[in-house]
């Protein structure tokens, strides 16, 4: 297909672009190349996982802790192409494919891209008002409205330097990972149990509900905008564009994914070992609800602190997965549409267009229709996916697009095994929703 542009993209992320430096002593160096998997890593312990997680752990234990972790393993091949694109390509995700796709090819791709980032902006948005509800007694309604006001935030922050960004993004991952460890200390699980759930058991296929559980821990897994958040943050350090240099910024940008990947691993884990120390381990193997765990903690677990530590953790879960998620509105919005609204007005779009359907369902349906919202927001997460996996393995692979440093066969051949296990997996999952 002719492609839709041949002008050369401007930079991602405007200001941003290439604006950390990158010192020549290697522990300075290790410190410059650490920031964006932890902004990545964000959207793999956001609140649409949290109820997967605690599905998981209250019904069947600690079995299914082999799931998160084949999870994680695949995030962190797709999640190393999208920073190897950015580096070596020096594009990001939408920019490469409105390089090489038709226009309508690529206003395609941009709708679906942009409702996956509505509907994932959707779970943190209600994520949020739900933790406010569940600290400050603040209805959804005005919970999610309030959610509004964060937008500003990130403009601050991100006027002040990308770093500062970054900075507030890795402490509040902190708070949510001191949060759960002092969860885990209050519940004692059985630690030879977690060990064995960490091997593969033939029954996460033969039963069925676990089956259906396994298939949305991992179909709700790799979220879509992360690989186009990925592939421009990576280019906000200025490494020596040299291939010597751009190998070495590869390697860098690699150890920070596979490390900020496995802090999220932990987190996700302990979600879910909490779930079957609390829940599971106490006959309570029917819940689902992040609400319906917020009471039962504090009398299961015999701490009074307990609710409150899991309610902050949420919070702090939701104002993180918002903010990265308005950022990658905004990178998709320039790479797709070339635009050049200021950035608080794409990201001010991007969150109207969260807000709106929450605020709607929420005032015609109750808090009940709460749950039904975050369904369907994984719906339309499942939906995109193939068709940002699919761009980034071919992006990666070609030599036109990434010169000497196209991703090396063998990583081709893994990039494109699991980009189809993870598309087989969300079908598998739709069309379980679909039946029932």
């Amino acid at each position: 297909m002719p492609p839709a542009s041949s002008a050369p993209p401007r930079p991602s992320l405007g200001a941003s672009y290439r604006s950390v430096a990158v010192p020549p002593s290697f522990w300075r160096k290790l410190g410059a190349f650490s920031g964006p998997g932890y902004l990545v890593a964000v959207g793999y312990m956001d609140p649409g996982n949290w109820a997967t997680d605690i599905a998981g752990g209250s019904a069947f234990g600690y079995r299914l802790l082999s799931v998160v972790l084949v999870a994680n393993l695949l995030a962190v091949v797709l999640q190393s192409l999208a920073a190897r694109l950015g580096i070596a390509g020096g594009v990001d995700l939408a920019q490469a494919c409105r390089a090489r796709f038709s226009r309508p090819v690529n206003m395609a791709l941009f709708l679906l891209c942009q409702g996956a980032i509505v509907a994932c902006d959707l779970a943190e948005v209600l994520g949020t008002a739900i933790a406010l509800q569940l600290l400050f007694g603040l209805p959804l309604l005005w919970g999610v409205v309030l959610t509004g006001v964060d937008v500003f935030v990130i403009l601050a922050l991100q006027g002040r330097g990308f770093r500062k960004l970054e900075a507030v993004i890795v402490a509040l991952l902190l708070l949510i990972a001191g949060c759960f460890a002092w969860e885990l200390a209050v519940a004692g699980p059985d630690w030879r149990a977690v060990a064995g759930g960490l091997v593969p058991h033939a029954e996460i296929v033969s039963n069925p509900a676990m089956l259906y559980l396994a298939v949305g821990i991992l179909g709700a897994t790799v979220m879509p905008h992360n690989l186009y958040l990925h592939s421009s943050i990576v280019q906000t350090r200025a490494f020596d564009r040299s291939e010597a240099g751009k190998r070495e910024a590869i390697r860098w940008a690699t150890l920070d994914t596979a490390a900020a990947l496995t802090f999220a691993l932990l987190v996700n884990a302990a979600i879910l070992i909490l779930a079957a120390a609390a829940f599971h381990r106490t006959g309570h193997r029917g819940l689902t609800e992040i609400a319906d765990a917020y009471r039962l903690l504090s009398p299961l677990l015999g701490a009074g602190a307990a609710s409150v530590v899991f309610a902050v953790a949420l919070l702090a879960s939701g104002q993180n997965s918002t903010v990265t998620g308005t950022l990658a509105g905004q990178i998709v919005g320039q790479g797709f549409l070339d635009w050049s609204l200021p950035a608080w007005a794409q990201r001010v779009i991007t969150r109207a267009l969260a807000i709106g359907p929450a605020v709607l369902v929420l005032a015609v349906a109750g808090d009940a229709g709460a749950t039904r919202l975050l369904v369907g927001s994984q719906v339309v997460l499942s939906l995109q996916l193939p068709f940002a996996a699919v761009p980034l393995v071919m992006f990666t692979g070609s030599a036109r697009v990434m010169g000497a440093l196209a991703a090396p066969r063998w990583l081709r051949v893994l990039g494109w095994s699991v980009a189809a296990l993870l598309i087989a997996l969300n079908a598998k999952l739709l069309v379980d929703m679909a039946f029932g």
